[in-house]
């Protein structure tokens, strides 16, 4: 695909949808020119041109609440682009995290970066850590975790309150990760076996 944008359409402009690189929630439009867009990859901060103000305009530029690049995607027809990144702050002059009266927030996705936290400590094995204690501890004491905590979640669930069924459901969900990543699989592996599992053919073994 030819990536060169093209800035001609639209008499020098391209609109810019502005991403969560985490959550994936769209922020913001705005447009770029040229220069717009150079000035963005200078300095990793989304950079506009105001069409009201007719000048350079970065987010944040008076909020502090700045728009932090991670990468820059070109449409189809290379008139379009998909800017992806981190917010730092509300994104929207009246204050909501989106232009759109969204909360920027999906608490799912952190299961993604404890899975990845869980995995450099795999890797690293550093000292004084309880994740490189448990990997040490080998498959057969993983597994004997796991079961404790799911006997605890079920104890919590049937007799205890609400508030503990939370916490003992996520000590299950942090133990398991850790015996998968042991095993070399981790959550992305759960979730498409779920998916397949979705499916209307689908039939149990």
């Amino acid at each position: 695909m030819n990536t060169e944008i093209d800035f001609g359409k639209m008499g020098g402009l391209v609109p810019a949808i502005i991403q969560d690189a985490d959550t994936a929630k769209v922020l913001m439009l705005g447009f770029m020119n040229r220069e717009a867009y150079e000035k963005t990859m200078e300095t990793g901060k989304v950079t506009f041109y105001s069409r009201t103000r007719q000048r350079l305009w970065t987010k944040g530029e008076e909020s502090g609440n700045f728009l932090h690049l991670v990468s820059v995607s070109v449409d189809c027809d290379r008139d379009t682009l998909l800017i992806q990144a981190h917010p730092e702050g509300p994104v929207c002059h009246t204050g909501t995290d989106t232009c759109w009266g969204e909360v920027n927030e999906r608490p799912v996705l952190f299961l993604q970066e404890l899975q990845d936290f869980i995995r450099a400590r795999h890797a690293e094995m550093p000292e004084g850590s309880y994740t490189t204690s448990l990997f040490r501890s080998g498959v057969n004491k993983m597994a004997q975790k796991v079961g404790e905590e799911a006997v605890e979640t079920v104890i919590e669930a049937c007799n205890g309150t609400d508030e503990r069924l939370i916490y003992e459901s996520a000590d299950l969900m942090y133990h398991l990760i850790v015996l998968l990543t042991s095993k070399g699989y981790g959550i992305d592996d759960i979730a498409r076996e779920l998916k397949v599992r979705h499916g209307a053919g689908w039939k149990k073994h």
